[in-house]
């Protein structure tokens, strides 16, 4: 069954906007651009993996991973990276490996870096599939904001002539399809990181592409997520048992529990510290001062995430608390 759904609130939107300028203000910034190389990780599967920085025009808003597989019958793409000049170069990537067309594109959110160059596969003639409440986002001020924003900061790779891209179909239930002889499940697992998550399982490769419900190799950005949620959506895909996992950022793991275990872990440490201290009623600076953070302090983008991340934490569980 999938999980239920949290509606968005405007306030939240603009807090998540907030946030993602808070973010950018920091300056961290910047990774060079890199080339889009896709790398086979089981047997028919490829990835392309984004830099671990905030998305800039010197890295082409290549801040996040995208998959494919490789059919007999066609290509499914999960998620369409974050500009369409990045979704172009995948296109041409994918057809240098094989002439099967692009058949499907499986979005697992609706955060800017993964879904700018859905323009590219829709026009190229691809079906587009997201879990439903994508479309409550699509619509929101927070998405038109987003856009407006992102023209503005990651020019020239997003301009005028980027627009948002909805879903040709909308699910909300575990869905099954099969493809070229692969079995492809659909699960929908929000609200966590985002209300309309949604993860693709290969049962037969044992594969799981889990979108941002997992971060490798980085800090997770948990912005307004319902970390709770989120927890225990990694709790189900721990059961899944998956041999591999493409991450929506960082490398392919082979350590797939391990790296599902270090997500939910830095998940449960925010909740833990956060809520101690707003059950108290200590003051933020206090409790994030007094937290040991020295597991989790040497991941890449711990600086410029980890005090919003606790802060966010911190008001979410101060609501719970009432």
């Amino acid at each position: 069954m999938p999980w239920m759904i949290a509606p968005h609130l405007p306030r939240a939107a603009a807090r998540h906007l907030a946030t993602l300028a808070v973010c950018a203000l920091l300056g961290i910034a910047a990774a060079s651009a890199q080339d889009l190389q896709p790398r086979e990780v089981a047997a028919g599967v490829w990835m392309v993996q984004g830099a671990s920085a905030l998305g800039t025009p010197a890295n082409r808003n290549f801040i996040s991973n995208a998959a494919f597989v490789v059919t007999r019958e066609g290509v499914v793409v999960v998620d369409a990276l974050g500009s369409p000049a990045l979704a172009r170069e995948l296109l041409a990537a994918i057809a240098r490996i094989t002439p099967q067309p692009v058949r499907q594109v499986v979005v697992t959110h609706f955060h800017a870096d993964h879904i700018y160059g859905l323009q590219v596969f829709k026009d190229a003639g691809a079906v587009i599939t997201a879990q439903r409440d994508g479309q409550v986002y699509l619509q929101s001020d927070a998405a038109a904001l987003r856009l407006q924003a992102s023209r503005e900061e990651l020019a020239p790779w997003v301009d005028a002539n980027t627009r948002l891209v909805p879903a040709d179909r909308w699910i909300s239930e575990p869905t099954s399809f099969t493809l070229g002889g692969v079995e492809f499940l659909l699960l929908p697992a929000g609200p966590a990181h985002t209300p309309e998550d949604l993860v693709v399982y290969l049962p037969q490769q044992r594969v799981l592409l889990a979108g941002d419900l997992v971060f490798r190799g980085r800090i997770p950005f948990v912005g307004q997520a319902d970390s709770g949620r989120w927890i225990a959506a990694l709790d189900r895909l721990i059961g899944f048992g998956a041999d591999l996992i493409v991450p929506g950022h960082g490398p392919a793991s082979t350590s797939a529990q391990a790296d599902l275990q270090l997500t939910r872990d830095y998940l449960q440490h925010l909740r833990l510290t956060m809520g101690e201290a707003a059950r108290n009623l200590d003051p933020f600076e206090e409790a994030y001062a007094r937290a040991d953070w020295s597991r989790f302090s040497q991941l890449p983008l711990f600086a410029v995430a980890n005090r919003i991340n606790a802060y966010n934490t911190y008001l979410l569980m101060e609501q719970s608390s009432k």
